[in-house]
């Protein structure tokens, strides 16, 4: 599923560097694959055997210079065909950072494969061809990229060789990008003029575009502070699974935000209950505070009916105890969504028995739109939803947190996954923007 490669001719050092997990999004023929394809080449990420295959493939082709896009053609012909794949994920490292890329199809049909692909990544790097500026998949991919809250995004401007390298027709295409991703809530555009072809300001800095000051498209990937919210934030301990030992209950999991301590006091979400942290285990070995990404195991001072799916929280910020969510859901299943459906909602650890009360809009992301009561999402749709749920959760906004704020819906009768929610508000900023129809998109 995955098209891993691995540093090949000169070995890079990253054990010590953070992680940052982005993703790409663009139009078809905006030059994609090929900003990829020269990233993990000029970061010398691809293995020797990888560019000789590429190598031979573009002299085959007739190309004097290796094609750099073919380093990514062959995941991109199985996902197009659906035999295997919705996003490729690619790791490559640097001497200062590590990366998880997943790269996603730029066809209007995969929206549903970007949102898959950009619902984990703390930057997105949206690909513009410089002889066309911002259209409408632009557009569509600045929206999505809003609506997960993605921390930091950057404009590719590709193919600036193609329009001799101007600066002003960089400068007008970034303005227009910035001011809608703006009115969006996107909360940072980072614009880059590249010709990712010919290499320009990718890796290496251009030679030919004198008049640009800023980072290349690496380095602002290796500088970029990723969104750490997640300490932040009050604690949210999903409990996965019970373990008994010499008749003691551990209750073990991942720590998805915030901090735990032994002494602490936490409450058993959705019951309420409230007891004391005794001890915490980390990979076995005893510790007396864990942050959040870790795994463990925590024991309890008093004997509670805790078991999969309840949720342990600390702090004071309680989650939000509910029945009836409202929230946003992009549709990723090829049958539709309707009112009334019967759906199993997942929720971290936990999985309730659900129903569709309301689909009050659908977003029409053309223009951004609103489209009320459609009676139902098709795939791609993303649209605003009230679920009831059989049993209360102990949900988070996602404004609040990606990790407790999001959901699944789910086939009860085959466990096809039908649509990723947002619960709460689905864009961070609340202005209309201008071109968004009578009724607006604030859905």
């Amino acid at each position: 599923m995955s098209g891993n490669s691995t540093t090949a001719r000169e070995p890079a050092a990253p054990s010590a560097a953070t992680l940052l997990r982005f993703a790409t999004a663009g139009s078809v023929d905006d030059g994609k694959s090929t900003l990829v394809g020269r990233l993990l080449h000029d970061s010398k990420s691809v293995l020797a055997d990888q560019m000789e295959a590429v190598e031979h493939a573009s002299r085959s082709r007739g190309s004097g210079a290796p094609d750099l896009a073919l380093l990514t053609d062959g995941l991109r012909a199985e996902r197009e065909q659906g035999i295997t794949i919705d996003v490729a994920y690619r790791f490559f490292a640097t001497a200062r950072r590590r990366f998880i890329l997943a790269d996603t199809p730029g066809h209007v049909q995969y929206t549903r494969n970007m949102v898959t692909g950009a619902s984990t990544a703390e930057l997105t790097v949206v690909l513009v061809d410089a002889r066309n500026g911002v259209v409408e998949q632009t557009r569509r991919h600045a929206a999505i990229a809003a609506l997960l809250r993605v921390p930091h995004v950057v404009l590719a401007v590709n193919k600036m060789d193609l329009v001799g390298y101007r600066e002003a027709v960089f400068a007008a295409i970034a303005e227009e990008f910035t001011a809608y991703a703006t009115e969006l809530g996107v909360p940072e555009v980072t614009a880059i003029p590249i010709s990712a072809l010919a290499g320009d300001n990718v890796v290496e800095p251009s030679a030919r575009m004198d008049w640009y000051g800023g980072p290349t498209v690496l380095e602002h990937l290796e500088s970029v502070e990723p969104a750490d919210r997640a300490a932040d934030i009050s604690s949210r301990f999903p409990v996965q699974t019970v373990i008994r030992h010499e008749g003691e209950r551990y209750y073990a999991g991942q720590l998805l935000t915030g901090r735990l301590r032994v002494g602490e006091t936490v409450t058993v979400q959705p019951s309420g209950r409230v007891t004391t942290i005794t001890s915490l285990d980390v990979l076995g070995r005893p510790a007396d505070a864990v942050s959040a990404g870790s795994s463990l195991s925590v024991r309890l001072a008093d004997e509670l009916d805790v078991g999969r799916g309840d949720m342990l929280t600390a702090g004071t910020q309680p989650p939000r105890i509910a029945r009836e969510i409202d929230a946003t859901v992009c549709h990723v299943a090829d049958t539709p969504l309707t009112v009334g459906q019967r759906v199993l909602l997942k929720h971290t650890t936990r999985t309730v028995r659900a129903i569709v009360e309301d689909i009050p809009s659908r977003l029409t992301l053309d223009d951004l739109s609103q489209h009320p009561h459609p009676g139902r999402l098709v795939a791609n749709d993303i649209g605003r939803v009230r679920v009831r749920t059989a049993e209360p959760l102990a949900l988070d906004s996602y404004a609040d947190s990606r990790r407790t704020g999001s959901f699944l819906l789910i086939d009860p009768a085959d466990g096809t996954t039908l649509a990723a929610g947002m619960a709460g508000d689905a864009f961070a900023s609340a202005t209309v923007p201008a071109d968004a129809g009578a009724d607006g998109w604030d859905f």
